[in-house]
């Protein structure tokens, strides 16, 4: 009776665990593999542990060599015969035991774990413990939660700088017009011949007067870090938009053209490299189109151009783009490359849509309290300090002491930064416009080099730079060359926003980025290639340390 009562409870034992392990297997295989969703993911997962997988593979096999229970001797001598059989992978026991395994923990390099949003969280946590107590702070010195100081420049002339605005965006729609011109035209307007250089002139002449404009009017510099950014970006969007239609019009009188072959160019297309394209891969198309046939280069061309002129989704086909709806949808796109379509969401989710929002004036809030209370009293105090002293060690000493005050507060609002732009703000853009593609930035955090994080930090900055500068001039010139002009381009930006926003022309933000150059070359050397954890730490040290220093020098020096 006893043999017979503990044979049954080891086979439902037994029947229990294969069934939890099916139905774990199972669960386990329709979440990494269900496509139904239809969501590129960020990155794939690593391989899995080969230690863990080792002791699960070691497992399966005693279970199999284990045979049918029904089958064994349920004596005492047989049961214990059984149990040192199964040894130590014998997991349920009447008694409670603890599932033993070989396992990593969450933070070691060879884990399969990626979610860490509880850490996400607890940043907001912290600051908003920062808000409380330094209101607490302000009520015990003033009497009141906040200071005015920044607040105040932020609603100084709210209105003039909304119909400025308005304004800057609306002289970017010359470019659909001046573009209708330059593709019926027959003789010097043609794209390749006199649309391409008045198109340039333009953009020069328009970046001239809105750059101008806030100096003209006086604004402050919060209004001109909102209004210097936002001119960059539309200058940007009306570039790539002017190009890419320009390069349409070319394809498009080069097919037309081939209707009459003895007088047309044959010369193969030319495929700039895209984003997904890697470098090496362009000259083995080069050497593909060299070996094909002149019977089959023409039907290639024709096909080559065609295909050129139509969307990739294929539901758009030039000209049919050039309307003013088009160039409307694309300017509120959250994209700085021009196409001639994007893949959309079904509808706007306005639930998410306020929650971004939201979330953008809350960012907003946040960097007025980090700014207010921990960045402009240690600048406004060194300034203070520095006109009494005339000793070149002292003001050595009250740089050094500023720089180390500003660490943590811009390495706040970097982050801060980081979430209101691509997070929220292009999140909140993309919701509107039903744009599919959300992938504004990679992890970047995880960056070992200045070239890593360019690529990961702002990937639609990336994108046009790689695809209107560095492939429009890799044609022409070396891979070395092409990069060279890239950085030039990039840190003249740069120096120029910096040089709007604090009203000087230094040059600290154009050599700090034009150092990264020998700064990628040394962490790609043999000595330090390869070693993550130390050009992780190097890079974030240099980040935040670059950041303090860059603001105390335009502002203090």
């Amino acid at each position: 009776m006893t043999a017979s009562r503990t044979s049954h409870v080891l086979l439902a034992v037994e029947e229990a665990e294969c069934q939890h392990h099916i139905a774990m297997a199972f669960s386990s295989s329709r979440q990494r593999n269900d496509p139904s969703d239809g969501i590129i993911r960020p990155r794939p997962m690593k391989p899995s542990n080969p230690i863990v997988s080792s002791a699960q593979s070691e497992e399966k096999n005693h279970r199999a060599n284990g045979g049918p229970l029904s089958k064994l001797d349920m004596s005492n001598s047989g049961l214990s015969r059984f149990v040192r059989s199964k040894g130590p992978t014998q997991k349920h026991r009447l008694f409670p035991t603890i599932d033993y395994a070989a396992r990593v923990s969450h933070f070691d390099p060879k884990s399969d774990y990626r979610d860490f949003r509880g850490f996400f969280v607890l940043f907001w946590i912290g600051l908003a413990i920062m808000v409380i107590t330094t209101m607490l702070r302000n009520i015990k010195d003033t009497g009141f939660p906040f200071r005015v100081g920044v607040w105040a420049l932020l609603t100084e002339r709210v209105w003039q700088l909304a119909l400025t605005d308005l304004a800057m965006i609306a002289s970017t729609l010359i470019t659909l017009p001046l573009h209708k011109v330059f593709r019926k035209s027959k003789g010097w307007l043609w794209w390749e011949k006199g649309g391409m250089p008045i198109q340039s002139v333009y953009q020069v002449a328009w970046l001239a007067l809105w750059i101008n404009w806030p100096f003209l009017l006086g604004w402050n510099w919060t209004a001109q870090v909102f209004f210097t950014l936002h001119t960059m970006v539309m200058l940007m969007k009306m570039h790539s938009y002017a190009f890419y239609n320009g390069h349409l019009s070319t394809t498009e009188h080069r097919l037309s053209a081939l209707d009459d072959p003895k007088n047309a160019s044959t010369a193969a297309a030319v495929r700039y490299p895209s984003s997904s394209t890697h470098l090496s891969e362009l000259n083995k198309i080069k050497e593909r189109k060299a070996h094909q046939d002149e019977e089959n280069a023409l039907a290639q061309l024709r096909e080559d151009l065609a295909l050129e002129l139509t969307s990739p989704l294929g539901s758009v086909t030039y000209p049919q783009n050039l309307t003013l709806y088009n160039y409307a949808d694309y300017i509120l796109c959250p994209t700085l490359c021009y196409e001639l379509e994007y893949p959309r969401t079904e509808r706007t989710q306005y639930l998410e849509l306020f929650w971004k929002v939201l979330a953008v004036f809350g960012c907003i809030f946040l960097l007025t309290i980090t700014s207010e209370e921990f960045i402009v009293p240690v600048l406004r105090d060194a300034s203070v300090r520095l006109e009494d002293i005339s000793s070149t060690s002292e003001t050595f000493l009250i740089l050094l002491e500023t720089i180390s005050l500003l660490l943590f507060p811009f390495m706040v609002t970097l982050l801060l930064v980081f979430l209101v732009i691509f997070e929220y703000v292009l999140g909140a853009f993309a919701e509107i416009t039903c744009f599919a593609d959300r992938h504004f930035y990679s992890d970047w955090w995880n960056s070992c080099d200045w070239l890593e994080f360019s690529r990961e930090w702002n990937i639609p900055v990336h994108h046009f730079l790689r695809r209107h500068v560095y492939g429009a001039s890799r044609p022409y010139m070396s891979r070395n060359m092409s990069t060279l002009i890239t950085f030039l381009l990039s840190a003249f930006g740069h120096e120029v926003v910096m040089g709007c926003i604090t009203k000087k022309l230094r040059g600290y933000g154009f050599l700090a980025q034009m150092s990264q150059l020998p700064i990628v070359a040394l962490q790609r050397s043999k000595l330090v290639k390869g070693k993550r954890l130390f050009n992780n730490i190097a890079f974030w040290v240099s980040m935040i340390l670059g950041l303090s220093v860059m603001c105390a020098l335009y502002v203090l020096v």
